[in-house]
């Protein structure tokens, strides 16, 4: 029987992502010799909101130049790269699926990133690194493949330093179950682990987190990915955009999320939370 991570990381793993990429980039007119993280954003961005959410995030969480930030579930590296580029952070990405890993790395050596930015294939529940290393931990739709949300806390408490916040957004369990599949995180139940707002809160401070920040941005999501579904409705898919990482049902993954969070299967947070300092 195969297990957990093996079935996420299939669900994730395109085989040649990486070229595949770069001939979509050269496609659509552009030069792949000189290409600047920005051009990355119509797929690195992979979440809800894009470039948007992952900025108001780093706003909310304080980030500082020189900060060290481990970025959990850090997919093709985009939130790391802006990260590193526009907050002058030092990241460290990890990401079950080594596709995605190797394809963080090139993309972020191709832009000239690979000297603040760095990825390693790792389990966010097993974390390769001492306590009290990072500065800040962020996770962006991540904890939706994981079951174990306890254990998932637990490991960023460990790794993060006194002091040191950990900023999260992420899908959430709404108040009507089941949701609609697939979606972009699971093709069917077997690997989607949502849970509510108020269990993964308490989950949190029960790892020792106290709240900074706590907000329900599901009716910004729901305007969003209503948007994206309508475009990928009214005409054919782009050359470059987030249908390279998840295949040919991503406009109905796009339109099933839409829907989950219009009928209250789903919600969307962005946390902060930090560690006492002692």
């Amino acid at each position: 029987m195969a297990s957990p991570e093996s079935t996420v990381e299939r669900h994730y793993s395109r085989e040649g992502l990486t070229d595949r990429i770069l001939a979509a980039l050269r496609n659509a007119g552009a030069d792949t010799g000189s290409l600047s993280y920005r051009d990355l954003w119509p797929f690195d961005q992979f979440h809800t909101r894009g470039r948007d959410a992952t900025v108001e995030l780093a706003q909310l969480a304080g980030l500082q130049p020189g900060m060290r930030v481990l970025d959990v579930g850090s997919g093709i590296g985009g939130p790391a790269r802006l990260l590193a580029a526009e907050f002058a952070c030092r990241v460290t990405g990890i990401d079950l699926t080594e596709e995605f890993c190797n394809t963080a790395g090139r993309l972020s050596e191709i832009v000239g990133l690979r000297d603040r930015v760095e990825f390693r294939c790792a389990n966010a529940l097993d974390l390769p690194f001492d306590p009290e290393t990072f500065d800040a931990v962020w996770t962006q739709h991540t904890s939706m493949n994981i079951a174990d949300k306890k254990r998932l806390y637990a490991e960023m408490y460990r790794v993060l330093k006194p002091g040191g916040r950990v900023a999260i957004h992420d899908v959430v369990a709404g108040r009507v179950a089941p949701i609609h599949f697939p979606v972009p995180w699971a093709r069917d139940a077997s690997i989607s682990s949502l849970i509510t707002a108020e269990d993964m809160r308490q989950k949190l401070e029960y790892a020792g987190l106290k709240t900074i920040v706590w907000q329900d941005t599901t009716v910004e999501a729901r305007t969003w990915f209503q948007a994206r579904a309508k475009d990928l409705a009214g005409s054919a898919s782009p050359r470059v955009g987030l249908h390279l990482l998840q295949g040919a049902d991503w406009p109905v993954m796009i339109g099933n999320v839409a829907r989950n969070l219009v009928e209250d299967r789903a919600a969307v947070v962005e946390v902060v939370l930090e560690k006492p300092a002692r």
